[in-house]
């Protein structure tokens, strides 16, 4: 057993923190409270400092992109197949990357990694702790999202091929959901009797997790029309949804508010480099927290590197949002968003030991990072 003693507790589950001790026990918080019996436990003294969840990021292509060091370590976009569901994050992730690292070091403990939005349907992301060796012991969700894209990035990359229009985007992804939901209906039909089987289709076989209802679509969308056009989307086929960088979601916060989708926003530290970000805004975080939306923030790493997480959140608060707000867009938000509330995202009793000891707050650009734990474990 550990004791993490006398901190002063940001548990991203009340608004104001408190101190106490938190014990951690099997890698699992076993009780948050005052003067907790060390029993032969370990002690670590926060006195004087800041305890916080391990940040979550919902949204982001570390370990995939080789941190941005060129072609060959980008395994982020397959260029050959717009349509590519069949692809996982899991079999091209490098946990040695070394922007894994400068996360952890930043108390940025859980990531949501996977395919970029090159193609309309790019395959699924995984959640993985920003520890380990092998993608298979890291992994908190082994596929949670399949990757779907709007806007300017399939009519880039594809233009002279076969997609040139926001049309033609949607739909090629429409064409594959009645494909795979008549797919899925026939394998239902045939029951036991293998010979009544449809021909075996890997894409269409990554796709029923989708048209079933059990996975949602990670929607890349900026401009507000792709917003809608992806709740459209999901709302002819019955599908779950999250809505990834939503950079024009400020200008339409009321609408996302009744929808009642997930959002990630960002990344917000770049200049507008394309004609679909020209609205990007430090506000919109805030917006849409105060509207009544489920707000995440994101870094999109490489974009921004992942260790400035919570810098981002810090400008949104500058920018005019709640800062209790701010916090949970960097820790239980975006665990919801990626399925892994369960686990991660905020202190409390039975989740998973992830925390961090600062000397002031995240937001601040001078406050320094001095322990990290994962799963109970100082890393």
């Amino acid at each position: 057993m550990l004791i993490i003693r006398n901190g002063r507790i940001h548990d991203a589950v009340h608004a104001e923190p408190y101190t106490a001790d938190i014990a951690i026990e099997n890698g699992k918080i076993a009780a948050i409270g005052k003067d907790l019996p060390a029993d032969g436990a370990g002690i670590v003294d926060a006195s004087g400092l800041e305890v916080w969840p391990g940040l979550v990021e919902a949204h982001g292509h570390t370990g995939l992109d080789g941190s941005n060091i060129g072609y060959e370590g980008q395994d982020y976009n397959e260029m050959n197949d717009i349509v590519s569901p069949q692809l996982r994050a899991i079999d091209g992730f490098q946990p040695f990357d070394e922007a894994i690292a400068e996360a952890r070091k930043a108390g940025v403990t859980t990531i949501c990694v996977g395919p970029g939005s090159a193609n309309v349907l790019g395959g699924t992301f995984t959640v993985v702790k920003t520890v380990g060796t092998r993608i298979d012991d890291m992994t908190v969700i082994p596929e949670n999202a399949m990757k779907c894209a709007f806007g300017e990035n399939p009519k880039r990359c594809y233009r002279d091929k076969c997609d040139s229009t926001r049309m033609s985007t949607a739909a090629l992804l429409r064409e594959m959901l009645f494909k795979a939901k008549e797919y899925d209906r026939k394998k239902k039909a045939a029951g036991d009797d293998e010979s009544k089987l449809p021909p075996f289709d890997m894409k269409l076989e990554a796709l029923g997790p989708v048209v079933r209802g059990e996975m949602p679509l990670k929607a890349h969308a900026h401009q507000a029309n792709d917003i809608f056009t992806a709740i459209r989307i999901a709302k002819e086929f019955g599908l779950k949804l999250t809505l990834e960088h939503v950079t024009e979601g400020h200008l339409i916060a009321d609408d996302l508010a009744k929808e009642n989708y997930p959002l990630a926003v960002g990344p917000t530290m770049t200049h507008p480099s394309k004609f679909e970000l020209r609205n990007k805004s430090w506000t919109t975080p805030g917006i849409l927290q105060k509207a009544g939306c489920q707000v995440s923030i994101i870094t999109d790493s490489p974009v921004i590197q992942q260790q400035y997480l919570a810098l981002c959140a810090g400008l949104a608060v500058k920018a005019g949002m709640d800062p209790f707000g701010a916090l949970q867009a960097i820790t239980i938000n975006p665990a919801r968003h990626i399925g892994a509330a369960d686990r991660v995202g905020s202190l409390e009793v039975g989740k998973d030991a992830d925390l961090f000891l600062t000397d002031g707050s995240i937001f601040e650009v001078e406050t320094r990072v001095l322990k990290v734990f994962i799963e109970g474990q100082e890393v």
